[in-house]
């Protein structure tokens, strides 16, 4: 399995999903560059989220809150306190990882058997608001989106005239200053969460947090994910946050074994009692319904973008040995198909002439293209026998071909070759954008 995540992120490299961050200076551990087919991908992922929990829905409205917020923020979320992980450092070479993620008490890199004790370490980038670097000015950088979420409830509620149960929305870049690294992008230091707070009466919670867990769990099988790479995740009352009732993982099944995709958390309503308390601003809700004040109870649905793209190459990423045609040469090799959902591939079709040195196959492959990429995300490939243009866009995840042949000049019409069964079909070109969309949407 181990090699299979190196196969990906080879891929990645090499076609351009992800890129280690500033590279050509050695590269910084645990930071990455998403390239053209990797934002492409992720900017799917966020559309498709979008389109299912915002647009989809009546009671949940999105912002786009900032990733500084005043400090006493983070005094009152409990995070200055309590997110940490368990640190331990090693005292013969000086390397540091998380304390409970040691399988032995030896340290990983040397082997050496004197740690230090464990202590906890703080997860929160740090920096200054202004330009003065003293106490008075220190924030930090947020560690997830859901704070500005609580900040601006009372706000949001009133200016969209909202009634409980509603939700507030939100995705947007993330940092944590992460102790263990590695697995490629699992766990980054900088990274995209999506989060949803929906807000309840009290009483109502525990039904509504069944209720996003199937919501959450349908999601990735919307994307593509095997039913058999999912399974739920109970935390333990002495594992749960500082500030969470019950949290269910999603957890996937990763070349390096079951780890957390996303999440459901209970955060009672510990939240606006905070945020009220620190800020003396009352953020309780009065419910005309049944004439009560009280403070909402909050069922929070999270991922992270990059974990979600990271277990959907591991679930698309598909060899065939001996290639999936009869060439004697596709026969010696192994084939790669990146069997991406419709829904989120970042290339719908390729537009192929047969051949590049007839110059009137290339005007007609030209024509094809401008039609098609007014509607979708078209890729032009002229370089290399028609063959091996099928195997690069089969590798990432390219849904249909369309090639342009001799046959083109005459008829008016192409071949389109589907990745998945490689079945082709004429089509004319004044009918083929309309084919591609039915296939497509």
């Amino acid at each position: 399995m181990a090699d299979l995540m190196e196969k990906i992120v080879s891929l990645c490299k090499r076609r351009g999903f992800i890129y280690q961050s500033s590279e050509i200076y050695g590269g910084v551990e645990s930071l990455w560059d998403y390239g053209p087919l990797g934002a492409l991908l992720k900017n799917n992922i966020r559309n498709l989220w979008l389109k299912k929990f915002v647009q989809g829905r009546e009671d949940v409205v999105l912002i786009d809150g900032t990733v500084l917020m005043h400090p006493k923020t983070w005094k009152a979320s409990g995070h200055l306190e309590s997110f940490t992980d368990p640190l331990i450092e090693c005292k013969k070479c000086h390397s540091r990882f998380r304390g409970d993620e040691l399988a032995k008490k030896k340290c990983p890199q040397c082997g050496n058997e004197e740690l230090t004790p464990t202590r906890q370490f703080n997860l929160l980038f740090k920096t200054f608001l202004g330009p003065v670097e003293d106490k008075a000015h220190v924030t930090y950088l947020r560690p997830e989106t859901a704070q500005s979420m609580f900040t601006d409830f009372k706000l949001v509620q009133e200016s969209q005239r909202l009634k409980i149960p509603f939700g507030i929305a939100q995705m947007g870049r993330c940092f944590r200053n992460e102790i263990t690294t590695g697995n490629f992008t699992f766990r980054s230091r900088e990274f995209d969460i999506a989060e949803i707070e929906y807000f309840v009466e009290p009483g109502k919670d525990e039904k509504q947090f069944e209720v996003w867990l199937d919501n959450w769990e349908r999601f990735f099988l919307g994307l593509g994910l095997k039913k058999e790479n999912l399974r739920r995740h109970e935390h333990s009352k002495k594992s749960l946050s500082h500030y969470s009732k019950r949290t269910v993982d999603i957890e996937y099944k990763f070349p390096f074994g079951w780890a957390e995709l996303a999440g459901v958390a209970n955060r009672t309503d510990y939240d606006l009692k905070r945020h009220s308390q620190f800020s003396g601003e009352d953020l309780a809700y009065f419910d005309e319904e049944i004439k009560k004040k009280y403070y909402p109870y909050v069922i929070e649905p999270t991922m992270g973008l990059e974990r979600a793209l990271l277990a959907i190459l591991c679930d698309a990423y598909t060899e065939i040995k001996g290639g999936r045609t009869k060439t004697t040469k596709a026969a010696k090799e192994i084939e790669v198909v990146l069997k991406l959902n419709k829904k989120i591939a970042p290339i719908k079709v390729a537009v192929l002439p047969l051949v590049k040195n007839k110059p009137e196959l290339l005007k007609k492959a030209r024509e094809v293209f401008e039609i098609l990429r007014a509607h979708f995300m078209v890729r032009y490939d002229e370089v290399g026998s028609i063959g091996r243009r099928y195997r690069r866009q089969d590798e990432i995840g390219t849904l249909f071909a369309v090639t342009i042949d001799f046959e083109t000049l005459k008829q008016e019409d192409v071949t389109v070759r589907d990745r998945d069964t490689m079945q082709q079909e004429r089509i004319k070109i004044n009918k083929l954008s309309e084919f591609l969309n039915k296939k497509i949407r």
